[in-house]
């Protein structure tokens, strides 16, 4: 089998091994949205460099939530130069509360987190301020990978230790799934990160839907359609959308 068809092939096993295994957290983590939402709670979702793709993916796109704030700081993105500035600032402890601290979060709310190794500070220090406020939290991670590595943490804890609900991106220790030669390829985090936001995302309005409410989703800005559902959302939804 070719290298890229074996990628291929992995990722396609860690989606179905999502699928099998991971079901009752992300309904359990679809139930926490929706129970938080009609309440009056915000959605937010968090990554750092990379797993920051996955709060891009979340928000303001066709077929995604209209509800869904990401949590952005200029200097853990992928377009800051040197960029090894976000490997940095991610392991800087105390930033992550800075970071949180200049948000829009609230309690009641619910923060969204995606880390694959779930041990840098920035992610550990905005949960722990998260558990003080009253926040939900959903972790998206790589347990196996987690597990095996220690906290950068001065508490000693990784993240997965401080969700309310965990979910598990079923990865490979090191993120990368293809050995060739003497290195491994072929990332897949972001792949399997995607695919369980999205399923957040459906499982949410799914909820919504079975409840009489319309669904606040994004129809596309390319679709030759009526697109006036959106601007109705976005003005029923303006006081938990803080990114427009």
């Amino acid at each position: 089998m070719n290298k890229h068809m074996e990628y291929l092939e992995n990722v396609t096993k860690m989606l179905k091994q999502i699928g099998e295994s991971q079901a009752d957290a992300i309904e359990s983590a679809v139930n926490l949205m929706y129970e938080r939402f009609q309440a009056g709670g915000a959605l937010f979702v968090f990554g750092a460099s990379h797993a920051g793709i996955v709060a891009e993916e979340m928000f303001y796109r066709a077929g995604g939530l209209i509800i869904a704030n990401p949590i952005f700081s200029p200097t853990l993105m992928l377009n800051t130069r040197p960029t090894t500035i976000t490997s940095k600032m991610e392991q800087l402890e105390g930033f992550g509360t800075i970071v949180l601290d200049g948000s829009p979060v609230k309690a009641g709310d619910v923060l969204i987190i995606h880390s694959v190794s779930g041990r840098n500070s920035v992610t550990i220090d905005m949960a722990l301020k998260a558990r003080e406020m009253d926040v939900a939290i959903i972790v998206i991670t790589n347990l196996d990978y987690s597990k095996k590595v220690p906290s950068r943490h001065s508490s000693g804890k990784n993240l997965y230790e401080l969700g309310d609900v965990v979910i598990d991106n079923c990865g490979t220790y090191g993120d990368a799934s293809v050995k060739v030669g003497d290195v491994t390829a072929g990332p897949t985090s972001t792949v399997t990160g995607a695919a369980i936001a999205n399923m957040l995302s459906v499982g949410f309005a799914e909820l919504c839907d079975k409840n009489g409410i319309i669904p606040p989703v994004y129809i596309s800005a390319n679709l030759d359609a009526d697109r006036s559902l959106n601007e109705q959302l976005v003005q029923k939804y303006s006081d938990r959308i803080h990114y427009l």
